[in-house]
């Protein structure tokens, strides 16, 4: 059963799905693509998250541990999500995703602790919601700890609006595009 959450009435963006091709705030060339679903994209994003900062590791995610990054990569690359990744080369800077939940999508974003203040991740995230645009996705949301000030001011300047403020966390939605009558 999924809950009932609270989206804005107005429709965000317009957003640029992938490819996209800036240069950073740093002076590097960054590409942003959609997960091709290769074997070497999938090694480059589980070294990504190996490597990844525990300082920066919120609400357990991404995990710490090799195994549990592969398993977590497993579910959330699967042909149902919708993924976008950064790229310096062959490196992987960051990785979005889009998870179905119910009705709408619960986003995740992640960018190496190298990679941040450059730019790429606002990049990267409206990246990957002109991809779910594009892909039909209606509604996104997202939990943040509330102490996390950049990341809630990158949100809200999308376009994201606070759903739930109760705990520790603020979750915050955001709509891509008008529902679509069934009934």
């Amino acid at each position: 059963m999924t809950r009932d959450r609270g989206y804005p009435e107005a429709i965000a963006g317009p957003f640029e799905g992938p490819p996209r091709t800036f240069e950073d705030r740093a002076g590097r060339t960054i590409e942003i693509r959609a997960h091709d679903g290769s074997n070497e994209e999938y090694e480059a994003l589980a070294s990504m998250y190996i490597e990844f900062d525990p300082a920066d590791r919120a609400q357990g995610i991404p995990p710490s541990q090799e195994q549990r990054v592969r398993e977590w990569l497993e579910a959330i690359l699967g042909e149902d999500c919708l993924n976008v990744i950064a790229w310096d080369d062959g490196t992987a800077a960051g990785h979005a995703t889009l998870v179905p939940d119910g009705d709408a999508y619960e986003l995740a974003i992640f960018v190496l602790q190298a990679y941040q203040e450059a730019g790429i991740g606002t990049r990267l995230l409206k990246t990957l919601l002109g991809y779910g645009a594009e892909e039909g996705v209606e509604k996104v949301w997202l939990t943040v700890e509330r102490w996390n000030k950049p990341a809630v001011g990158l949100y809200k300047k999308i376009g994201f609006e606070t759903s739930d403020a109760e705990s520790f966390e603020l979750e915050m939605g955001i709509r891509l595009a008008d529902a679509h009558d069934d009934d």
